[in-house]
């Protein structure tokens, strides 16, 4: 019988300490919310590079990087040094002869999720973005806002 009720302490105990651990796991954050709109994959700002500086807005942490399109796909150079993001498909629309652009760019090895949202008018672009690490046991995100300026693309070689 000692056995016994020394199998239930232990599994409350258990069982306690569990639950304990679940209350402080950060819970999920939701990716930066892009607005509604007549998104298309029209290819609207390929040949364009820009180069941005950027704030992470919680930290202050100054953000340099370079964007490009190409044939339908954009790239973050940081992203791409970062964690190999590879090419992703974006999306456009225009708005009194502003370019808006979306992209949602995931990285293959690793749960790194980042939104983009962006201007673009004439040489310019203004953008926000969220960096989500979404992990098992914890959310950790990044929200940045930048501005940047067109630069030559330089072609692969």
């Amino acid at each position: 019988m000692a056995q016994i009720i020394q199998l239930v302490v232990i599994a409350l105990a258990t069982l306690g300490m569990g639950a304990a651990t679940m209350t402080v796991m950060k819970e999920d954050v939701p990716d930066l919310q892009v607005p509604d709109g007549p998104w298309t994959a029209s290819g609207a700002l390929d040949g364009r590079a820009f180069e941005i500086v950027g704030k992470d807005t919680e930290s202050g942490a100054v953000l340099e990087n370079r964007i490009t399109f190409r044939d339908g796909a954009f790239q973050s150079a940081d992203c791409q040094d970062y964690c190999d993001f590879g090419w992703s498909t974006y999306e456009t629309k225009t708005i009194d002869g502003v370019i808006h652009f979306t992209v949602r760019t995931l990285c293959p090895d690793a749960p790194h999720t980042v939104v983009w949202y962006g201007k673009v008018e004439g040489d310019a672009v203004a953008l926000d973005l969220t960096w989500t690490t979404r992990r098992w046991y914890w959310t950790n995100q990044i929200i940045a806002t930048a501005t940047g300026t067109r630069v030559t693309e330089i072609a692969e070689g």
